[in-house]
């Protein structure tokens, strides 16, 4: 299954390392203070294969381009209530954008219309109360509704035994999986033997 892996919530340089040597795609550090995944310094070793991604909530441009250069960020994943006018800004400047969305029912994912052509991708996350982070899933049967041309990773609750459910998906936008709170020994330190069997399985031919 040819899609993209991001892992988010990095923050410990070795664990960084560890997991880039996997083969993942992306990888993600939040830089929202009220996330147990909050990033407050540069770690030691930042990835050089893994795109990295800043994860951000309701931020300021000045902020999240200043930590863009200090942290050399591929993207920006915007998690608040970020504008189109607000993406299309920050790509105005180089950067490359995502999107997450909440999702709780069918009717959320035509939020995700109002993006077209402001963002490289959208994530689709479970609808809670925190921004993201809650380790549960949403029906991921409401995707069959998403009638945009965006690509989108999906994300909320992934875990070891999502494989099958996963691979079920067929949507054609469908670019990605993003997983976090589910392969963590604890908040930032990702279990390399769960994220190793998991990406096994999605690899391995039916």
């Amino acid at each position: 299954m040819n899609k993209l892996i991001k892992v988010c919530g990095m923050r410990q340089a070795e664990n960084i390392r560890a997991v880039e040597a996997l083969g993942i795609d992306m990888m993600g550090f939040i830089f929202y203070p009220k996330s147990p995944r909050f990033v407050q310094e540069l770690p030691a070793y930042m990835p050089t294969s893994a795109q990295r991604v800043g994860v951000f909530v309701n931020e300021t441009e000045q902020a999240i381009m200043a930590c863009a250069e200090q942290y050399g960020l591929n993207y920006v994943q915007l998690h608040g209530q970020e504008s189109p006018d607000f993406c299309k800004t920050l790509q105005a400047q180089g950067m490359k954008v995502m999107k997450a969305l909440s999702i709780g029912r069918s009717k959320d994912l035509d939020n995700g219309l109002a993006y077209e052509g402001v963002c490289d991708y959208l994530l689709f996350d479970t609808l809670c109360e925190q921004h993201g982070g809650s380790g549960k899933q949403f029906d991921w049967e409401l995707l069959n509704q998403y009638r945009g041309s965006t690509p989108f990773l999906l994300s909320g609750g992934i875990d070891a035994g999502s494989v099958r459910a996963l691979r079920a998906i067929r949507h054609e936008q469908l670019a990605g999986f993003d997983i976090n709170s589910r392969f963590e020994q604890q908040p930032g330190l990702k279990d390399m033997e769960s994220i190793k069997a998991f990406l096994n399985d999605l690899q391995r031919k039916k």
